[in-house]
């Protein structure tokens, strides 16, 4: 089994390609990926080259940007070759299968074309609950 599930941001705009011969869309893009634990001196986030195929590359294309943090269930494949001094490099990359948003555009800055309404929380009753006003149970659909 050869499976993969990242989270992260996008490091740059996506690069994207259409098939000569099928027209198929290939988007290519790299994710930053925090790591969960943090020692001093060493790096703080893994960096991965992804590619998007057909429909999930068109998604990308449409979608994403630099920066938009999305969950990528994807499967590692190598990505190794031969240079001009007939030397062997190795590398991976991640061959994205599906591609969700993992915030909303709000959180990412983006703001929306319509006003919000004013959702002002009722207050904290010091216990971790909310304080929830009186008269209010008519309203509330679990009640």
């Amino acid at each position: 089994m050869n499976k993969i599930i990242l989270m992260g941001r996008l490091t740059r705009d996506p690069e994207i390609r259409y098939g000569a011969q099928n027209n198929t869309a290939v988007a290519r893009f790299s994710i930053a990926v925090d790591r969960r634990f943090k020692r001093e001196g060493q790096p703080t986030a893994d960096f991965f080259n992804c590619t998007a195929f057909g429909k999930q590359g068109e998604f990308v294309e449409k979608y994403l940007k630099k920066g938009t943090k999305i969950l990528l269930d994807g499967e590692l494949q190598n990505d190794n070759y031969t240079n001009k001094e007939g030397q062997m490099v190795y590398g991976m990359q991640i061959i994205a299968n599906s591609i969700e948003f993992a915030e909303s555009k709000n959180a990412q800055g983006g703001g929306s074309d319509y006003a919000q309404p004013d959702m002002a929380p009722a207050g904290d009753a010091g216990d971790g609950f909310m304080n929830i006003p009186d008269g209010i149970e008519e309203e509330l659909p679990f009640a």
